[in-house]
């Protein structure tokens, strides 16, 4: 597996990983997955805030990407960020969110961030939980009931996770 920071090359690849968990699954709660041209804007404006974001390759094929972005926009947030970690559905169960993940940990240390937000969409998203758990992530809560898709009502756990010394010094 080879993880390094994503292309623009990578959009078209990216934009079919996310499509199909918009399409078919919970981790997003968008309803209609967004074009290519949306996708690029949205890596731009994460590239642009100098937040990491990376793609993970086997054998030359791109099967999953992970960001990072700032977890709210008020100022008193910029030491917080948020993660996000998408995995092909032909390519799961092979580790890959687990690497993407860890990978997103370092930059966002290295970049002196403090805190990690996971705001899971579903709590039946066994298989995120367990990676961001495996990662050191503590739930911090779970709100219940807050979004409707697929016919049913979804809840959203939040996960958190101290970045270097987290708030044990000031920034």
């Amino acid at each position: 597996m080879n993880i390094r920071p994503a292309t623009l090359a990578d959009i078209p690849a990216i934009t079919r990983i996310y499509a199909h968990a918009v399409e078919h699954g919970t981790a997003s709660f968008e309803l209609e997955p967004p074009d290519q041209a949306e996708m690029t804007r949205r890596m731009q404006a994460l590239r642009d805030g100098k937040f990491p974001y990376f793609v993970a390759e086997i054998d030359g094929v791109v099967g999953g990407y992970a960001y990072a972005s700032l977890y709210r926009t008020r100022p008193a947030y910029r030491f917080t960020v948020e993660d996000s970690v998408y995995v092909s559905p032909d390519m799961q169960r092979r580790g890959i969110g687990l690497a993407l993940l860890r990978h997103l940990i370092e930059a966002c240390t290295a970049q002196g961030f403090r805190q990690m937000i996971a705001v899971i969409g579903d709590s039946d998203q066994a298989a995120s939980i367990g990676v961001h758990k495996a990662c050191g992530f503590a739930s911090a809560g779970n709100l219940h009931d807050i979004g409707w898709k697929f016919g049913r009502w979804l809840d959203t756990p939040l996960m958190q996770r101290a970045l270097g010394p987290g708030a044990d010094t000031p920034p």
